[in-house]
């Protein structure tokens, strides 16, 4: 999903997203989305933007456990450098509840909610995404939009929300020797998504913690990969399994007690 860095221009509809396993992952030669046409995205700073969120309820956002001391969430933006005061809200980050059982070396659970300091106000340009029941497993040949401010391949941030399609891989593959070769293991709670041998498709350095959709729900989140958009090295995303819905609505009932 780091520094910030100016648009370039209309870049080509076929979508390059390379997934970095650092700090993030990025939408290379993507497409500008219609500016708010996604409400719920969130751009996430330490003391410059680090990484993607997606709002889950008005006082929360979910990211990757990557993602560590984020401090201010922005609501609201197209353009990092526009001046968008009308549209955008800002909230600090009150705490940070990164899963119970992340593990960084297996990149085994990498999420995490951020709880703001103060409720957003839904409009036009803000609106969050509701979490319902598990979407099943997509199955691989799936296209999936992806979405983020992560580096374009001139090597800078995008200035403005990029997206794109990837196209999700049978986990089997992915663990096989040309793949991941089991390092890290691709588990039943990840999900593969990049290439489809024709578009070079993947993730990057600034969109770590955005969205996978599939089939207009929100199944995973954006966790690590390889670069520049290798067939054989995919784009791992945290898959939203009942077991981890069920995780971010007991820490956010809990919390509100």
């Amino acid at each position: 999903m780091s520094c910030l860095g100016a648009f370039t221009g209309l870049l080509s509809c076929m979508v390059l997203l390379i997934v970095y396993s650092s700090d993030g992952s990025e939408i290379i030669d993507g497409t500008e989305v219609k500016p708010h046409s996604l409400p719920y995205m969130a751009l996430l700073l330490r003391t410059r933007p680090a990484c993607g969120g997606i709002l889950i309820h008005k006082s929360w956002v979910l990211t990757a456990a990557h993602c560590k001391e984020i401090a201010t969430v922005l609501l609201g933006v197209h353009s990092i450098k526009a001046n968008e005061d009308k549209s955008r809200q800002v909230r600090k980050v009150k705490k940070r509840f990164p899963h119970p059982q992340y593990v960084s070396a297996t990149k085994g659970n990498d999420l995490m909610l951020l709880k703001l300091d103060k409720p957003v106000k839904g409009t036009k340009t803000v609106k969050y995404l509701k979490l319902d029941d598990a979407i099943k497993d997509p199955v691989a040949g799936t296209s999936c939009m992806v979405a983020g401010w992560g580096q374009t391949n001139n090597g800078e941030m995008s200035d403005v929300l990029m997206s794109g399609n990837v196209t999700v891989v049978d986990r089997e593959k992915c663990n096989s020797a040309k793949y991941y070769n089991s390092k890290p293991v691709i588990t039943s709670s990840m999900i593969c998504a990049g290439s489809d041998k024709k578009n070079v498709a993947d993730v990057f350095h600034g969109d770590s913690g955005g969205p996978l959709m599939c089939s207009g729900g929100l199944v995973g989140v954006t966790s690590f990969g390889s670069m520049f958009g290798r067939i054989k090295k995919p784009g791992v995303f945290s898959y939203l399994t009942e077991e981890q819905l069920s995780w971010i609505k007991e820490t956010m009932k809990k919390s509100d007690i």
